[in-house]
């Protein structure tokens, strides 16, 4: 991965760890490139900077989807608000930060972002897909519409990426796991890597 991206995404706000962004780079090195991929949860664009790195050197679009209003621990008076990141009304606003760090990275017309919710975005998505990056919301309820939308606009051979899989409870929530867990359940998925809470899949069939 070159260097200078690598620095930008260590000064990059959120919360990906350097291994597992690494891994990330390395599994879209991997995922087929003749369509785009898509990110699920820009946040401040840490993540972007890694994917979008692969994607800028396979020649491919990434896609990053969040509508930049936070999770619920980013809201104030929660363990994980930066007041940095409100707008003139106080409300939560990842926006203009994700650009400022997709631009200082020099990824612009490779990172593309799309202010929108992924579960209204995916029923009305028509393009396939070379890789589907799940880092979004972590209720059951957004886990399931984040990989019910997205994961069948993967064409075969493409990767299905899913951050914060935790098999212990104790370590974290257990929708990310419980997606993981129904892709290789439905028998389109196989699993290719795991860095720490990263799992890599790669679509080997039909049968969501």
């Amino acid at each position: 991965m070159d260097e200078r991206l690598r620095r930008a995404a260590g000064e990059a706000i959120g919360f990906m760890p350097e291994d597992e962004g690494v891994a990330l780079y390395e599994a879209g090195l991997e995922a087929p490139a003749e369509h785009p991929w898509i990110e699920i949860g820009s946040y401040c664009g840490k993540s972007a900077i890694f994917l979008g790195a692969a994607a800028r050197d396979r020649g491919t679009t990434l896609f990053s989807i969040d509508h930049h209003r936070g999770s619920e621990e980013h809201q104030p008076g929660e363990g994980y608000h930066d007041p940095r990141l409100t707008d003139e009304a106080g409300r939560v606003d990842t926006l203009p930060e994700f650009r400022r760090t997709i631009s200082n990275a020099g990824l612009d017309g490779v990172v593309l972002g799309l202010a929108a919710r992924s579960e209204e975005l995916g029923p009305v998505w028509r393009a396939s897909l070379g890789l589907v990056f799940i880092d979004g919301g972590h209720s059951a309820e957004a886990a399931t519409a984040d990989y019910e939308g997205w994961a069948p606009h993967l064409v075969p051979g493409g990767l299905l990426v899913i951050h914060d899989v935790f098999e212990d409870p104790a370590d974290g929530g257990r929708p990310p796991f419980e997606i993981y867990e129904r892709a290789l359940a439905s028998g389109a998925f196989r699993e290719r890597s795991r860095t720490r809470s990263l799992r890599v899949l790669d679509r080997s069939a039909d049968g969501f």
